[in-house]
């Protein structure tokens, strides 16, 4: 028996006193609603991302880059590559086969000078590294497990190559502009409360993913996209103006950086999700690796036995039960699986992936 037979994350922005959590900050409220023109918005959007960008440059470690090839890691990497004396280091992963992004990650690379380096992964690599992954994550949620799996391999491989210590990522963007899901947001009221929901949520998520994956191969992340300025300034745009009436997903994003600073297929390419751009192959060998664990009769009934975020296909209980080999009922330490809002049309999907979802397009191609 331990010290509690309940643990619960220490929620962002609070403080502990007299048995009660303090908010002190809360990042997701927004005082004033910005009604700045569409021209002013990217402006500051694109000054406040560098100022983000460039105060994270400063560090007593050598610093390296996740490039990934999607927009965000890519904007992050060009910024950075601007305002380095010299060539800096970027890092991608694909699956041995059908990685979909280490060609994007490659031209980006290229064209912004950087010093590149890509991690092959393969099937076996990913299985033999599942366990740990789950065990250092914390989580059963389907996304954060899949999209750990290359993240965590990638900076294994950096710490055991490279005396690199500290890395910039590209997180939190999705949570501020969009996924491919918000697209089917009926309102512009309904975006923003998403938009705040998720940003509240990180920690069990995004963040637990870059965290966990970097911290536990003794590196340090930094997220740009994080940075409170930057954060408070984006969730205060009129919600109005970040729906999807571009055609163009992250379009503020986008045309914020209009430019030379990246080419204009990486700026303008469709949102593919991690886990799937390492590969498509990641994920189906993940669940076929799942639907080999179990009959449909074991699962039903091993599913069945879990009252809190019951699993609902054969992967998610994998991850559900390696989590309780670990944590042991702690799993309300996570709210519930990260998914589209299943209250949207178009959104009551079973499965996590955009690819899924029936705008996905030409979305990891």
């Amino acid at each position: 028996m331990g010290l509690t037979d309940r643990v619960m994350p220490f929620p962002p922005g609070c403080y502990y006193r007299s048995g009660a959590f303090i908010r002190y900050c809360d990042i997701t409220a927004v005082e004033s609603v910005c009604h700045d023109g569409l021209e002013n918005v990217c402006a500051h959007i694109r000054e406040k991302l560098i100022a983000g960008v460039e105060k994270r440059l400063v560090a007593d470690a050598k610093v390296g880059f996740l490039l990934s090839g999607g927009l965000d890691s890519s904007l992050v990497c060009a910024i950075a590559a601007r305002k380095s004396g010299e060539p800096i280091r970027t890092f991608a992963v694909g699956m041995v086969g059908d990685a979909i992004d280490l060609k994007y990650a490659r031209e980006t690379a290229d064209y912004i000078g950087s010093d590149h380096t890509e991690v092959i992964i393969t099937k076996e690599d990913v299985l033999a590294a599942l366990e740990t992954v789950v065990r250092v994550l914390g989580t059963f949620d389907i996304t954060t497990v899949r999209a750990s799996m290359g993240m965590y391999l990638v900076c294994r491989y950096i710490h055991e190559h490279t005396d690199i210590r500290v890395l910039l990522t590209g997180e939190i963007s999705d949570e501020l502009f969009g996924y491919k899901y918000t697209d089917f947001a009926p309102d512009a009221e309904a975006f923003q409360l998403e938009s705040e929901k998720r940003v509240r949520e990180l920690h069990m998520y995004d963040v637990l993913r870059a965290d966990r994956c970097i911290s536990v191969n003794s590196l340090e992340a930094r997220v740009p996209f994080g940075d409170l300025d930057f954060v408070r300034y984006v969730l205060a745009i009129d919600p109005e103006l970040k729906l999807n009436r571009y055609n163009k997903g992250k379009y503020l994003l986008r045309h914020a950086f209009e430019g030379d600073l990246l080419p204009d297929h990486i700026l303008w390419r469709e949102k593919a999700a991690f886990s799937d751009a390492v590969g498509h192959s990641l994920v189906n060998d993940l669940k076929a690796y799942a639907e080999e664990l179990y009959t449909d009769g074991e699962f039903e009934r091993k599913a069945a036995g879990y009252t809190h975020a019951r699993p609902f296909t054969k992967e998610s209980l994998l991850y559900r039960e390696l989590f309780e080999k670990y944590y042991p009922g702690q799993a309300e330490m996570i709210a519930d699986f990260w998914m589209p809002n299943k209250n949207w049309e178009g959104c009551n999907v079973n499965d996590p992936s955009a690819r899924v979802l029936s705008n996905y397009g030409d979305s990891g191609k």
